[in-house]
């Protein structure tokens, strides 16, 4: 099996907080003059048709798996009928890694809402090991897909709220006759009541560094609003690096991705502690920098653009 961790918004905190403490400059790229270089490394990336299949892992509300179902509709939300800005046109950037590879003719890739699996009594137990998520991860369908596991609050993995918020990776399939082949794989934890202060900001206070009030979040979920941000940034992750050989900067075991090279920014103008200039719902007070489907508003990352050598932001 070949996996990889991408912490995500454990990272983009930890990261937030250290810039006033340590000399990450590599990962300062809202600040820094000195760009920060991607690489390709020869690796493919996910194209075509790709179904995003989501296993529910413990008890979610309806109303929950709706923030979540919806975002993935989203993405490929033809962009006229969306209020703008929108999901889709923040996914779209992500076009721009694939015109890199072969800009005469780029690949495509279309992502759609596959099927969705509850396993509400916690099938695995409520403390599950990373082995464990790739367990669950594979009763997903394996081919032209992405598997994502969603755990519920009350339910604990290895490695949760102490290094990650989520992670990506990839995994040999069962066997069709004869040949198996390797499926992506996203696990995305609801933090709400273990670590909201590292996997959810800005829409909870921060445990460490510049303290700020929080955001209002826009489906008024914490935990969930929390988890979009995650699931955004490791679909990115995903996509253009499915199986550690795509497009990265840094140690492959670590690496700085299409989001996580861009954290704590969601807005221009953003710096530590301070998640940019958003837009704000004039009724709810929720910060928000997408519209998406169904009428939602989502927070999304900044995105690395590989062209400009900068983080690329809607708003």
């Amino acid at each position: 099996m070949a996996s990889f961790v991408s912490t995500h918004l454990l990272l983009e905190l930890v990261l937030v907080i250290s810039f006033f403490h340590f000399n990450l400059a590599a990962r300062r790229l809202a600040d820094t003059q000195q760009p920060l270089l991607f690489q390709y490394h020869k690796g493919p990336l996910l194209t075509g048709k790709i179904s995003i299949n989501l296993i529910w892992y413990g008890k979610f509300k309806p109303t929950q798996r709706a923030i979540i179902s919806d975002f993935i509709t989203s993405l490929s939300t033809p962009t006229p009928t969306t209020a703008q800005p929108s999901v889709a046109t923040w996914w779209k950037s992500t076009e721009k890694y694939y015109h890199l590879i072969n800009s005469k003719k780029p690949s495509t890739l279309q992502l759609s809402l596959g099927t969705q699996i509850l396993d509400e009594n916690c099938s695995l137990g409520k403390s599950l090991s990373n082995q464990q998520i790739v367990q669950l991860a594979s009763k997903g369908a394996q081919k032209n897909a992405i598997n994502v596991v969603l755990t519920s609050a009350d339910v604990a993995v290895e490695g949760f709220c102490m290094s990650k918020c989520g992670t990506h990776g990839s995994s040999k399939g069962a066997s069709i006759q004869g040949k198996s082949n390797k499926f992506a794989y996203i696990w995305v934890g609801n933090s709400e009541t273990q670590c909201p202060g590292q996997c959810a900001w800005p829409f909870h206070q921060p445990i460490y560094g510049p303290q700020s009030p929080p955001l209002v979040a826009p489906n008024n979920d914490v935990g969930l609003d929390g988890m979009v941000i995650n699931l955004a940034s490791l679909l990115a992750g995903t996509t253009t690096n499915p199986f550690g050989n795509g497009y990265f900067q840094g140690p492959k075991d670590a690496p700085l991705e299409a989001a996580s090279a861009c954290p704590g920014v969601y807005g221009k103008g953003a710096y530590p502690g301070y998640a940019g200039d958003l837009l704000v719902d004039p009724t709810s007070g929720a910060s928000y920098n997408a519209n998406g489907a169904n009428g939602r508003k989502y927070l999304v990352p900044a995105l690395f653009d590989p062209s400009t050598q900068s983080c690329s932001t809607l708003v």
